[in-house]
C-alpha cells in the first residue's frame, strides 16, 4: 500500500480557525447592538485575544479538560468570545436557550453537568427558576448590574493572563446544544471539533451559503441555537464582518442594521422573515438594502409567497434544510442553470424545495415499507442523511432508535427526491394527516394557505375521524384588518388540492404556539382541537 505524504496528521481543530482571526482576518468587524439599543465595535482580532485571557480566567476557576462551561447571552461579542476561548482550551461549550421553559433548562443544565454559566445581565433573572447548581455564574453587565456572589465578566478578563492554546485532538468534543423538539425532553448533541471546521469550510463554498472576506454576516438566527447555523466560525475563517443583533429581532430593528451596517448576508426562520416582509410591503421606501445579496431560511418550509414577496422588493432568499444534529446545514436550494430559462411558475416550484444535500452530507429515504424509495418526486419516504458533521448518537445514549444500523440518522421528516437529488419536506414523520390509508401532507397545505392574500399563518394538524381515521384541521391566523370565511379559503385550496384532501374544519386563531426555536409547536394545537 502506497501512502500519500501528506501532514496527514494536522488536527482539523477550531484553533487553526481562531489562530487565523487572530492573524490574518483580524481586521473583520464585529459589531453589536447592546440590549440598551448602543452600538458596539471591535474586530475579530481583538475577540481573539481576549479569548486567550478567558480561557486563562476559565482556567483559574477549575476549568479542565472535557468540562462544560454553560451560556445564557443573545449574539453579542462575549458570546463569540466563549465561542473561541472554551472549545480551544479543552472545555466544551453548551449554549442554553433562554426560551425553553424552566424544567427544561434544569433538565439539560443537569444533564450536561455544566460547572460554570456565563450569562448576560438581563437574563441573570431565569437562573432563579433553573435547578442546578452551578460552581460559578459570570455575569456580563453593561450598566453596573451586581448580582451578589457572581463573577463580573470583563474584571475576570482584566485580571487573568492570556494562555497559549494547548494541542487539541480533532474528535474531541468542542460544543453542545440540545433539540427543541415538540415531543419528549430535549436531546444533547455533542460537535466535534473536525465536524465544526468542516462544515465552516463547505458553508463558505459559493453553491453553499457563498461567504467570503467582502460579506457582511448578520446571524438573526440565535447563536444559543446550533452555533448561529455556523456563522461565526465561518466568518472568522472567511474575515467576513459580523453584525451581531442582540436580543432585539423585531423587523423595524433587524432592518436599521440591515441598512447601517450595509449587510450582504443574512440569515434565520421563515417567521422572522414573514414579519420583515410585512415592515417593506408597509414602508418600502425607508430601508436602503441595497447592499443585502442573500437572506437564508431555514427551520420551516418557505412558501411561495414569501419568495415572491422579498423578490418584490428585489431581495434573493436562498433556502436550505438542517437540523440540530447536522450542526445544522444538510441541503441548500439554489436555482440549477438548467432552469434559467424556465417559467416564473417552475422556476418558484424549485425554489420552495430545501434544496441538494451539500458537499459531504449523503441523503437518501426510506418508505412504509422498510424500502429505500426512488428519487423520482413521487414517492415519499423518511429522509436519513450521513456526513461528516451529522450526530451519530446523542449525549447519554438516548434516542438510539433515531440512528440506523448502517450508520445513518432518521431524521422524522418526510420527503420527497427528485432526480437531481433535491428534497421537497412533505411533512414531519409526526405531522403527516393519513386519511382513509391516503397521506396528506400538512406542509403543502399550509403552504398554499399562506399564499391566501388574507392569511398570515397557517398550521394542520391531523384530528382523529370515526371514518377516515385521521382528517386535516387548520389553523389560520388572518392578517390585520382583513376578513375570510373557511369556505373561501377552501375553495382556494381546490385549485391545488383534490376534495378528499381539504380540511372540513378551518379554526381562526389569534397565533400559533411555538416551540423555543419559533417552530409552530403542533402538539398543543392537537390538544387543543382533538376533541
Amino acid at each position: 500500500m502506497l501512502n500519500g505524504l501528506m501532514m496527514d496528521d494536522f488536527q482539523l481543530s477550531l484553533t487553526a480557525l481562531v489562530e487565523r482571526a487572530e492573524q490574518v482576518t483580524s481586521r473583520g468587524a464585529v459589531v453589536s447592538r447592546r440590549p440598551d439599543g448602543s452600538i458596539h465595535r471591535t474586530t475579530m482580532g481583538r475577540c481573539a485575544r481576549r479569548a486567550r485571557q478567558l480561557a486563562g480566567a476559565l482556567a483559574e476557576l477549575g476549568i479542565r479538560d472535557g468540562d462544560r462551561v454553560a451560556t445564557l447571552l443573545w449574539n453579542q461579542p462575549e458570546h463569540l468570545e466563549l465561542y473561541f476561548a472554551v472549545p480551544l482550551m479543552g472545555a466544551v461549550i453548551h449554549t442554553l436557550n433562554p426560551r425553553l421553559h424552566p424544567d427544561d433548562l434544569s433538565y439539560v443544565a443537569a444533564d450536561a453537568r455544566d460547572r460554570v454559566i456565563v450569562v448576560d445581565e438581563s437574563l441573570h433573572g431565569l437562573l432563579d427558576f433553573v435547578e442546578w447548581e452551578f460552581e460559578h455564574v459570570i455575569v456580563v453587565s453593561h450598566s453596573g448590574f451586581a448580582p451578589g456572589a457572581a463573577i463580573d465578566y470583563e474584571s475576570l478578563i482584566a485580571s487573568a493572563e492570556p494562555i497559549s492554546w494547548p494541542a487539541i485532538d480533532e474528535r474531541r468534543a468542542a460544543a453542545m446544544c440540545y433539540t427543541s423538539g415538540t415531543t419528549g425532553r430535549p436531546k444533547g448533541v455533542v460537535y466535534s471539533h473536525r465536524a465544526l471546521v468542516l462544515h465552516s469550510l463547505v458553508a463558505a463554498l459559493p453553491d453553499v451559503l457563498g461567504i467570503g472576506s467582502r460579506d457582511v454576516v448578520l446571524p438573526a438566527v440565535p447563536m444559543f441555537h446550533v452555533n448561529a447555523w455556523g456563522l461565526p466560525y465561518t466568518a472568522a475563517m472567511t474575515g467576513a464582518a459580523l453584525v451581531l443583533p442582540g436580543p432585539r429581532l423585531d423587523p423595524e430593528s433587524l432592518l436599521d442594521l440591515l441598512a447601517t451596517e450595509r449587510v450582504t448576508f443574512t440569515a434565520g426562520v421563515p417567521t422572522i422573515w414573514m414579519s420583515v416582509l410585512g415592515a417593506l410591503d408597509a414602508e418600502p421606501d425607508r430601508w436602503d438594502l441595497s447592499e443585502l445579496e442573500t437572506v437564508d431560511l431555514g427551520g420551516a418550509a418557505a412558501s411561495g409567497a414569501l419568495l415572491r414577496g422579498f423578490d418584490g422588493h428585489g431581495l434573493k432568499i436562498i433556502q436550505g434544510w438542517g437540523m440540530t444534529e447536522t450542526s445544522p446545514l444538510g441541503t441548500v436550494c439554489h436555482l440549477p442553470r438548467e432552469l434559467d430559462a424556465a417559467s416564473p411558475a417552475e422556476q418558484y416550484d424549485y425554489r420552495a424545495r430545501q434544496g441538494v444535500p451539500i458537499p459531504l452530507v449523503e441523503v437518501r429515504a426510506r418508505g412504509e415499507d422498510g424500502e429505500l424509495v426512488p428519487w423520482d418526486d413521487r414517492a415519499m419516504g423518511e429522509l436519513e442523511v450521513r456526513g461528516p458533521w451529522v450526530a451519530a448518537s446523542y449525549h447519554g445514549g438516548v434516542g438510539a432508535d433515531s440512528f440506523t444500523e448502517d450508520g445513518w440518522f432518521r431524521t422524522g421528516d418526510i420527503v420527497r427526491i427528485d432526480r437531481r437529488g433535491c428534497i421537497r419536506i412533505c411533512d414531519r414523520s409526526k405531522d403527516l394527516v393519513k386519511s382513509g390509508g391516503e397521506w396528506i401532507s400538512s406542509v403543502d397545505l399550509e403552504n398554499q394557505l399562506m399564499a391566501h392574500h388574507a392569511v398570515a399563518e397557517a398550521a394542520v394538524i391531523a384530528i382523529p375521524d370515526d371514518r377516515w381515521g385521521e382528517r386535516p384541521l387548520a389553523a389560520v391566523v388572518l392578517r390585520d384588518g382583513v376578513e375570510a370565511s373557511p369556505e373561501e379559503l377552501r375553495t382556494h385550496l381546490s385549485r391545488e388540492f383534490a376534495k378528499w384532501q381539504l380540511p372540513e374544519r378551518i379554526e381562526f386563531i389569534r397565533a400559533i404556539p411555538r416551540t423555543a426555536t419559533g417552530k409552530f409547536k403542533k402538539t398543543e394545537l392537537r390538544q387543543q382541537f382533538a376533541a
